[in-house]
């Protein structure tokens, strides 16, 4: 019986890498296939995203749920970041606040599929995901430890 609650939790785990798999591949796919140049908020998001792939991988293939206590953190300010560069592109007069001074203009959309998904909204999507993921698994070993 332990090892099928093993089993069910690992599984919020595997999903959190694959979700952060996609995006590192997604974003190495804008920036070295389609040529999109990164702006600085997406450069910090890429910071918190790649390792989450590397430390998620990790722990899903040791059968290690610990690396919650790095990887969570991790994508909370990932999504904090997320959220703010969606907002500096969607919001009119919110980019003013805190101007990129070098390189593509935060504010700046290689895509807008929809009228609303952007890049920094599928890494605020992917951020979103990985959170609930882990926090799923750190409530079911919760209560798995009562």
């Amino acid at each position: 019986m332990k090892q099928v609650k093993e089993t069910s939790n690992n599984i919020f785990l595997y999903l959190a890498w694959l979700v952060s798999i996609i995006a590192t591949l997604g974003s190495l796919y804008f920036s070295e296939i389609r040529g999109f140049i990164p702006c600085e908020l997406c450069w910090y998001q890429r910071i918190l995203m790649y390792p989450l792939a590397l430390i998620l991988g990790i722990s899903t293939f040791q059968n290690d749920t610990s690396a919650k206590k790095f990887a969570l953190p991790m994508a909370i300010i990932g999504w904090f970041i997320s959220f703010y560069h969606y907002l500096v592109q969607k919001v009119p007069g919110f980019a003013e606040i805190k101007p990129c001074v070098n390189g593509v203009p935060c504010n700046a959309q290689y895509i807008n599929w929809f009228g609303f998904v952007t890049i920094p909204f599928l890494a605020w999507t992917a951020f979103t995901l990985i959170i609930l993921f882990l926090t799923i698994l750190t409530v079911k070993e919760k209560k798995a430890n009562k």
